[in-house]
């Protein structure tokens, strides 16, 4: 898992049937004083983050899918776990 900040929204008109009704955020991976540290990545959303919330994400694939109860029906590299209320 990696700290992150939600700095934006993925929006998209036609979706992989898997993917309708799921949220998609851009995180900026920070350090745990708030610095930015590393790419943005695109990571699906499980818990309702907003942009400026400072999160969880799990990174690795098979746990991700685990959060949405599908496993088998889409894939997605990243997703947000948690949101982090301080350091």
């Amino acid at each position: 898992m990696i700290i992150g900040r939600v700095i934006g929204t993925v929006v998209s008109t036609i979706k992989e049937e898997g993917y309708q009704n799921k949220k998609i955020m851009i995180v900026q991976p920070i350090d745990p004083d708030g610095n930015d540290k590393g790419k943005t990545m695109i990571s699906m959303d499980t818990v309702q983050a907003g942009v400026g919330d400072i999160v969880l994400v799990c990174e690795e694939g098979g746990s991700a899918r685990y959060l949405f109860d599908e496993p088998k029906s889409v894939t997605i590299k990243t997703a947000i776990a948690g949101i982090v209320d301080n350091i």
